[in-house]
Parts: C-alpha cells; sequence; structure tokens
C-alpha cells in the first residue's frame, strides 16, 4: 500500500512539474508573440488607406533611420511617430506611414504598416519583397542606444516566430538597396554584425 501511495505521488509529482514546464513554454511563446510592439491605436495613428498586402514570409528585412528628430520617452515617441505618419501622409501624399514598423530610443517598437501591408520604404523593387524598419533618427554620426538595438533584434526573433520573416531571412542596410546614406554610418556598421546580414 505505500509503495502504491509512493507511486501516485511521485506520479503527482511529475505531472505538477509537467505543467509547470508548460507553462514557462508557453510563457516563453508570448514573448515571441510581438506582443511588445505599441500597436497603431496606442500611439494615435491617422486612419491607413494602404490596401496592397505583402506575400508571407518575407525573405529581406530592410534597416533605415528616419534621418529626423530623435526621442528617448514613451511621449516623445508616440509623439514623434505620428510626426512622420503626418508627413508622410499628408506631404508626401501617401497611404500611411511608409515603414513596417519604427524603433524609438525609449526601447520601444512602434507598428507603422504592420506585417501584413506592403511598406514604401525601399523602392518599388524591394517594397514588395521585404519588411522596412526604421529607426528614429539620425545615426550618421552617433549609435543607437542598446535598449533601441535590442527592441529591432527582438523584433526579428518575433518575426521570425510568428511566421512573418522566414528563419533564413536576409537583412539589408537602406544603402544596400538604394543611393541613400540611410541608415546613417554608425547603424549601418553595427547591422553589419548581426546574423542575418547580407550586403
Amino acid at each position: 500500500m505505500r509503495a502504491l501511495l509512493a507511486m501516485s505521488h511521485y506520479s503527482m509529482l511529475f505531472a505538477w512539474i509537467l505543467f509547470a514546464l508548460l507553462g514557462v513554454a508557453q510563457k516563453a511563446e508570448g514573448q515571441a508573440s510581438c506582443d511588445f510592439i505599441v500597436p497603431r491605436r496606442e500611439w494615435n495613428a491617422l486612419a491607413s488607406e494602404c490596401t496592397d498586402r505583402l506575400s508571407l514570409p518575407a525573405r529581406y528585412v530592410v534597416i533605415s533611420h528616419t534621418a529626423g528628430s530623435t526621442c528617448d520617452s514613451p511621449t516623445t515617441c508616440e509623439q514623434q511617430v505620428r510626426n512622420v505618419q503626418f508627413y508622410h501622409m499628408r506631404t508626401k501624399g501617401w497611404c500611411d506611414v511608409s515603414y513596417n514598423f519604427l524603433i524609438g530610443e525609449d526601447g520601444h517598437v512602434y507598428e507603422g504598416r504592420g506585417w501584413n501591408i506592403k511598406g514604401a520604404h525601399s523602392g518599388a523593387n524591394w517594397n514588395s519583397r521585404s519588411i522596412g524598419i526604421s529607426f528614429m533618427g539620425n545615426y550618421m554620426e552617433r549609435v543607437p542606444p542598446r535598449r533601441a538595438l535590442r527592441a529591432a533584434q527582438n523584433l526579428l526573433a518575433c518575426g521570425v516566430a510568428q511566421g512573418a520573416l522566414k528563419s533564413n531571412y536576409q537583412l539589408k542596410g537602406h544603402r544596400d538597396v538604394q543611393q541613400t546614406l540611410s541608415p546613417g554610418d554608425q547603424l549601418y556598421q553595427i547591422i553589419q554584425t548581426w546574423p542575418h546580414y547580407h550586403e
């Protein structure tokens, strides 16, 4: 009888450990779900007029910089995303902010057109087959803070986890696909060290 009770106890203990491990796995999956992205509704985006969808998973990612003002807090970064969107829509006449995602120096990722909608960030040859990620600021002479770089890397990882990016995606600098100084000399040097970079 004691042996049966001991076996029952160990079975329950094993089941508890198994459920705990499953809980940890689910939590890890939640982190890969891109829940950390600030959605459009939270930064008060204008309604998008874009309709062209991307074919996912995307094979390419293009990193750029806005070459404009930096921001280092949620309040200033939300305002800066609105500024960029207003300029793209009201001055340029585009259907939305041109990037799929924007990175703030506050360490947050701001949803632009998102994973599913074709961007207007790298020219006709690249917009239809890449995700455009732009760091808000000018990185010719300075590097983005670590938290901004980490935010971009987390975005890439969860893009793969969600199936929005191919696991063997190629990362490119904006200047690799168009004649431009973007993403700035300092940021360009950094992304060239990232695992998926291809000139």
